[in-house]
């Protein structure tokens, strides 16, 4: 009998998993996932809207947002290293306390950026100051979302991984629906009341987030592979940085161009397409935000649809279906926009959030860590996701503001840029195998062949 037969037999015959524990990392999951992306959309809007002005005033309004966005790409900068740091004590310590101590990270990072001093009040310690939140806020977002992702993919019972780790990415669209709706909050106030005050009452709305999360994750179960591989003394007694290095530097890398193209696309949806509205096509402000708000509560459906629907074609066929669709619709998407007509918009928006930002990575968050093997998931998986997050989501907003000033505002190289990074994804994900349902206690990373597809779903 063959090794993977006998793996199979191992897998199916374990006992379920705790039904409340699963539940438990679910909802743990998705409100930790929320709070990061809460964290991000208000950040990332307010570049858009007020920071250029508050922090950056000095400059014409082109350079203004591009030193905004510059100083959000900071935090994706910071994503790697905080993924570096807490991976390595993940794979030692486990997924759980990971997970506590990031969010103290983020969330009280994010309620200091609201006590921040203006250029006004406090010249350019204000925007170093802004800066140095910015590296905190992505510093404890380093392994947010791959932990989140590797316990739950660990945690949930064959057959339902997809759906359940997807609940992460729920979070995430939640999030920024919370974000839309903080913003509209503030809107109903006059522009001066926003401009000194209004603003900052958002950032500290992010207390009440962070607590609710802590809430949750008290209560959290560690993975049950983690505690399997803790009863086996694996490691405990290494370096897990060294041992990803030593074994799973190609999935690494290849996780890195997966993410490549979907963080890109995910990014210029959330973050610099509102800009674009506001400053070329001549968009109210007003009308930004609600429109995030209805995009992203469509956007928690998709994910979580996306997910189940890998649970019965697989991560490889869902991820190649979807990616090819987003190689090509950024050169109908900038047209709809430029109509200026807020149906075509909303429809644009709503469907960048539901493919883009959040039905792909809905099916990555079971994907990438079914890739790895049990010795380095968490930290293969992080530093697959951070490191990309440097080349596609930290300077996609930065970036495509350049190709924008660079090109006399023509739209045209900003959508080259999102479909050749995404192709680069869909390319990569063509070339490895699928995943699903196989066993997650097997030492070594992902073999074609190797899946079980279904190995949940008997009669």
């Amino acid at each position: 009998m063959t090794e993977l037969t006998n793996a199979a037999i191992e897998v199916d015959d374990a006992p379920p998993a705790d039904p409340a524990h699963v539940k438990r990392a679910a909802v743990a999951g998705l409100v930790g996932t929320m709070l990061e992306n809460y964290d991000f959309v208000i950040y990332g809007t307010a570049s858009a809207l007020v920071f250029s002005k508050l922090f950056f005033p000095s400059y014409s309004p082109t350079a203004g947002m591009i030193a905004a966005f510059g100083a959000y790409a900071i935090g994706f900068l910071a994503r790697p290293l905080g993924g570096l740091f807490f991976s390595h004590y993940g794979e030692k310590f486990g997924r759980k306390w990971v997970l506590v101590t990031t969010l103290f990270l983020m969330g009280g990072a994010t309620f200091a950026i609201g006590c921040l001093p203006t250029y006004e009040t406090a010249g350019m310690w204000a925007p170093l100051l802004l800066v140095l939140c910015r590296f905190l806020q992505g510093f404890g977002a380093g392994a947010e979302q791959s932990g989140g992702a590797t316990l739950l993919t660990e945690t949930a019972p064959l057959g339902k991984r997809g759906r359940l780790s997807s609940f992460i990415m729920v979070g995430a669209a939640l999030g920024t629906a919370l974000g839309a709706i903080a913003w509209i909050a503030a809107q109903q106030l006059p522009d001066e009341a926003i401009m000194s005050w209004g603003w900052r009452a958002i950032f500290w709305s992010s207390i009440f987030v962070t607590i609710f999360a802590m809430i949750m994750r008290a209560k959290l179960a560690e993975s049950p592979v983690f505690v399997e591989l803790k009863k086996k003394g694996h490691g405990q007694d290494q370096a897990p940085l060294k041992v990803v290095a030593k074994h799973g530097t190609k999935n690494v890398l290849k996780v890195i161009f997966m993410n490549w193209g979907v963080s890109t696309q995910s990014y210029t949806y959330q973050v610099f397409m509102i800009s674009y509205l506001v400053t070329v096509v001549g968009v109210d402000t007003h009308f930004v935000p609600p429109v995030q708000l209805a995009a992203a509560i469509c956007a928690a459906f998709a994910a979580f649809a996306m997910g189940y629907l890998s649970d019965y074609v697989g991560r490889r066929k869902m991820t190649l279906i979807l990616t090819g669709l987003l190689v090509v619709t950024p050169f109908l998407t900038f047209p709809g926009l430029n109509t200026g007509s807020p149906a075509m918009i909303t429809f644009v928006l709503v469907f960048g959030y539901m493919f883009a930002a959040q039905g792909v990575t809905g099916v990555h968050m079971s994907f990438f860590p079914e890739i790895f093997g049990s010795r380095y998931r968490y930290a293969g998986v992080t530093l697959g996701r951070e490191f990309s997050s440097i080349i596609g989501g930290g300077i996609a907003p930065l970036l495509c503001a350049a190709l924008l000033g660079w090109f006399a505002n023509s739209w045209i190289p900003v959508a080259i840029y999102m479909s050749l990074t995404m192709l680069v994804s869909f390319i990569v994900t063509y070339s490895l195998p699928e995943t699903a349902d196989r066993d997650l206690n097997l030492p070594e990373d992902a073999k074609w062949g190797e899946a079980r597809l279904g190995a949940g779903r008997k009669a």
